[in-house]
């Protein structure tokens, strides 16, 4: 080890010491003058003791009498109002989220440090002084965070912290609760090619397909009816009919898309968070994100359990973000959620399985899937410890496999996937 890696570890326990005394005087309304002075009084006492000086006895009593003076004089409730601004109950990995506080007095207080408790993920905790505060005049205060990562998180309580006139005792009082705020993990332009299958070149269509009012690729055309969109009136084809014809387009084999994401944390990257569990997370809420403004019907998945069955519509995709916002890596491995992934396993249905490792197991779970008429596609996490074999079993399915480095760009890897299926039909 280096010499200023061991200066850094040094200097990062010194600050977690300090940190823990400071926590320990603030549990029992000390200041370090008070401590300080605590500390020379049971000296002093037991000084006292082995000489026996009845003086000493009355100098530490003195000083116990001034600490238990200024702990009363200090113990006194504020009569202040806060009003915290509404905050959004869900905002997005990233996003710059202000807050104003507005502080009222029935009666006037000075000398307080108002502080705002944020969990680290969203920032540093907010303080400031407020020197003096009087009756009718309201102060203002505003304060902005931005949560470095997805999850739940708390903002809050706000208290206001004030010391007697000697400066040996603090007291505290909350002015208002703490807030739950709900942080979505950040999403990409992510598309999966629902439409890629044995069928894709005309004239011959998938078994199973009809228009889709808003879809993916050209179906055909109809005549107009009252209500459509003149966006999708094919115009060269009125100047040719005569008639007035509007576009279709397919929305291929399936309208319910099933996504997995491997919650097994023995094959993710080690750390807290997991670059490679978080960049799997992103995957599927950039997933499940596009399905559900494209008008799919959505499952999530993981190892343990179902997060959501089949939901639908733009509001739908609160709750599937809230489910992801709220994931953690288990212990359960992959193959636990075979039964699950058998039972979507339906001709049309379309499943995507977002894993850093593809076991034989799994693999051939999804060799079924696959001859059951699914269409699968296989988001291969990848980090510098990935084994290699995993993109043996997955080679040998014939499956899309798209790959995803570990904090790497997701919309660059599905483009570039696309790309390269496009170039070779």
């Amino acid at each position: 080890m280096s010499r200023e890696s061991r200066q850094l570890r040094g200097l990062a326990r010194l600050g977690e010491a300090r940190g823990g005394v400071l926590r320990a005087l603030d549990a029992v309304h000390l200041t370090v003058a008070g401590a300080i002075l605590l500390v020379f009084a049971a000296g002093g006492w037991w000084l006292a003791h082995h000489l026996g000086s009845r003086t000493m006895y009355l100098l530490v009593y003195a000083g116990l009498l001034v600490i238990g003076a200024a702990w009363l004089a200090a113990r006194r409730r504020l009569a202040l109002a806060v009003e915290r601004s509404t905050l959004p109950g869900r905002v997005r990995e990233g996003q710059t989220v202000s807050v104003e506080l507005s502080l009222s007095a029935r009666r006037r207080a000075t000398t307080l440090i108002m502080q705002e408790r944020l969990d680290p993920v969203l920032g540093e905790t907010v303080r400031f002084p407020v020197l003096s505060i009087a009756p009718g005049q309201p102060l203002e205060h505003a304060y902005s965070f931005t949560p470095s990562r997805r999850g739940v998180f708390k903002l809050g309580p706000l208290s206001a912290t004030w010391s007697d006139p000697f400066g040996l005792t603090t007291q505290a009082q909350e002015l208002a609760e703490p807030v739950t705020l709900i942080v979505h993990p950040r999403t990409e332009p992510a598309f999966d090619r629902v439409l890629t299958r044995m069928w894709e070149d005309p004239p011959v269509r998938p078994p199973i397909s009809k228009p889709w009012p808003t879809g993916f690729e050209f179906y055909g055309m109809r005549d107009y009816v009252p209500g459509d969109d003149l966006r999708r009136v094919v115009w060269s084809a009125v100047a040719k009919t005569g008639k007035l014809l509007v576009r279709e387009s397919e929305q291929g084999i399936t309208d319910r898309v099933c996504v997995f994401l491997d919650t097994d944390r023995s094959w993710h990257s080690p750390g807290v968070p997991s670059e490679t569990f978080e960049t799997g997370v992103r995957v599927a809420a950039s997933l499940c994100s596009r399905h559900i403004t494209d008008g799919f019907a959505v499952s999530l998945h993981s190892n343990d359990d179902e997060l959501s069955a089949g939901v639908r519509g733009s509001r739908a995709r609160y709750p599937l973000l809230d489910h992801l916002a709220r994931i953690h890596a288990a212990p359960s491995p992959l193959s636990k959620a075979g039964v699950r992934l058998l039972a979507e396993a339906r001709r049309g249905a379309h499943i995507a399985v977002i894993t850093p490792h593809l076991d034989r197991t799994v693999a051939d779970q999804l060799r079924i899937v696959i001859e059951r008429g699914a269409s699968v596609a296989l988001v291969k996490l990848v980090w510098e410890e990935s084994d290699p074999l995993s993109w043996a079993h997955a080679a040998e399915l014939g499956c899309q496999v798209i790959q995803v480095t570990a904090g790497g760009s997701i919309e660059a890897a599905f483009g570039h996937h696309v790309q390269r299926v496009g170039g070779r039909r």
